[in-house]
């Protein structure tokens, strides 16, 4: 139980990672170098970004779904970690 749980919160670090760097990739997208590196991570973060997206749609050119998506997953942390604390070592 305690490895599934620190392998969920490891993959949602790793994951979230991949939400920061696609997101600062996103302001360069004129980049040809930045364009690479989304095509990888766009198939991997628009599933994800797009359930939050079909919530809050872009104000003003603007996409604040990625906020809503981040804060999601580090609640989501969060819980795994608060259920995996009682179990260490008890």
């Amino acid at each position: 139980m305690d490895l599934l749980l620190s392998t969920l919160v490891s993959f949602i670090n790793i994951y979230l990672v991949l939400l920061f760097i696609r997101i600062l990739l996103s302001w360069f997208q004129t980049a040809e170098w930045a364009g690479n590196i989304m095509g990888f991570l766009s198939p991997v973060t628009d599933p994800y970004l797009n359930i939050f997206r079909s919530f809050i749609p872009p104000l003003g050119g603007i996409d604040f779904s990625p906020i809503l998506a981040i804060f999601a997953l580090q609640f989501l942390q969060q819980a795994l970690s608060s259920v995996a604390v009682p179990y260490a070592g008890f």
